[in-house]
């Protein structure tokens, strides 16, 4: 069982820009990537700004938002946030917590879903990653 029935196979772009710490910057995708979209007050998004990710192996990890986080939230987090609205367009994500995994050599999602936590994550993504 997943958290997205039929996954919405699509056409993405390898390069992502935001800002982070109020400082532009561009991560390029050149290995399958997850990316996950968060939001400010979300336990789930939480987890993945203070964890270490280590369920989630070696798949590269890009966390994302579409607005800064007001509360403070984020601060001393293990992983950097990317702000940036046109990620969220770019990559079809409507609404947060969700994500996406890209594959690179095909520039394609290859799978997507709601984000509960890394652990259901990494069980998600895990045969796409062989």
């Amino acid at each position: 069982m997943s958290s997205f029935d039929q996954p919405r196979q699509r056409h993405v772009s390898l390069s992502i820009s935001g800002v982070v710490n109020g400082v532009p910057v561009t991560k390029s995708i050149t290995e399958k990537t997850l990316v996950v979209a968060i939001k400010p007050n979300c336990d789930g998004c939480r987890d993945f700004v203070h964890s270490t990710l280590d369920d989630l192996g070696n798949v590269d990890v890009l966390v994302v938002s579409e607005t800064s986080d007001p509360n403070g939230e984020w601060i001393n987090g293990n992983q950097e946030v990317i702000i940036s609205p046109e990620i969220l367009d770019i990559l079809g994500i409507k609404w947060p917590p969700f994500f996406v995994l890209i594959d690179p050599s095909t520039s394609m999602i290859i799978t997507e879903g709601v984000v509960f936590g890394p652990s259901q994550i990494a069980k998600e993504i895990a045969p796409f990653l062989l």
